[in-house]
């Protein structure tokens, strides 16, 4: 007993008990708690995939391949990751009809978000590629209207026009409104280059800039905006407006002449 005692009082006694309890908590911390949640997000990511290879091989594979790898009726998926997919399925542009024109138009979707997200799973395994953005990432949270505005004109105008109406490209294709679009869309658009558009990755592009470009097009097309320059003819720019001009100005001016005419050979008569 009083040799018990002794060591029980020895000086190192306190950090050996107090390691011991450290070690036994870690242990016992890191065969439960991350272990099982990492398990789980692996079995729920899993069944997601597996999931989404059904859906792929029933509405996709005939066009893309049975691996995503691409047939002459449609490109690889390997790389495009899973924005691209939440894109494209999410507007209702794929599944494309068989017959298709220059471009495939946006339409109502198909596919429920659950089974987009689980198409998206499949694709995102076949190779890395740009992930689905967050609600932080194309929130209007701490975004500059007046630089979206600025970057939209510089880059984006040329083609969707300067508040985001659309317009025509060559070759029957055309750039599509993005009134009224999900901000999402929006941003996977930018993030992936869909169709005729360029991409515009963070490195080109970042996400700051994005997040600036939305809300630039939230603000000109929201209902609440009102338009200081007065009627705008649609918001397509100069084509309606030179037509506008055409057609009523210089009709306006040919009849003004045209009366001007008449009297004064009335007046000649006369």
């Amino acid at each position: 007993m009083k040799k018990l005692s002794a060591r029980r009082r020895h000086p190192l006694a306190a950090v050996v008990v107090l390691l011991l309890a450290l070690a036994a908590t870690g242990g016992l911390y890191a065969a439960f708690a991350p272990a099982g949640k990492a398990q789980a997000d692996e079995a729920s990511q899993s069944l997601a995939i597996d999931e989404g290879k059904k859906l792929y091989t029933v509405g996709c594979a005939s066009c893309h391949g049975t691996g995503g790898q691409g047939t002459s009726d449609g490109p690889s998926l390997v790389g495009v990751g899973a924005a691209a997919v939440d894109f494209q399925v999410g507007t209702g542009r794929m599944p494309a009809a068989t017959s298709q024109g220059a471009q495939v138009p946006r339409k109502k979707n198909i596919y429920s978000q659950a089974e987009i997200d689980q198409l998206a799973a499949y694709i995102a395994s076949l190779g890395a590629g740009p992930a689905v953005p967050t609600k932080e990432q194309y929130g209007p949270e701490g975004a500059d209207i007046a630089k979206g505005g600025e970057l939209f004109r510089t880059n984006c105008a040329q083609c969707h026009n300067f508040t985001g109406k659309g317009g025509a490209l060559t070759e029957g294709k055309y750039a599509p409104s993005l009134e009224g679009v999900d901000p999402k869309h929006i941003y996977e658009a930018m993030q992936t280059g869909p169709q005729n558009m360029p991409s515009f990755p963070d490195t080109t592009m970042s996400e700051q800039n994005k997040k600036d470009i939305i809300a630039y097009l939230n603000a000109v097309n929201s209902d609440e905006t009102e338009n200081p320059g007065g009627l705008e003819l649609g918001g397509l720019g100069p084509v309606s407006e030179g037509l506008f001009a055409w057609i009523f100005g210089l009709g306006a001016l040919i009849a003004v002449a045209v009366w001007v005419a008449a009297r004064t050979a009335k007046a000649k008569k006369s």
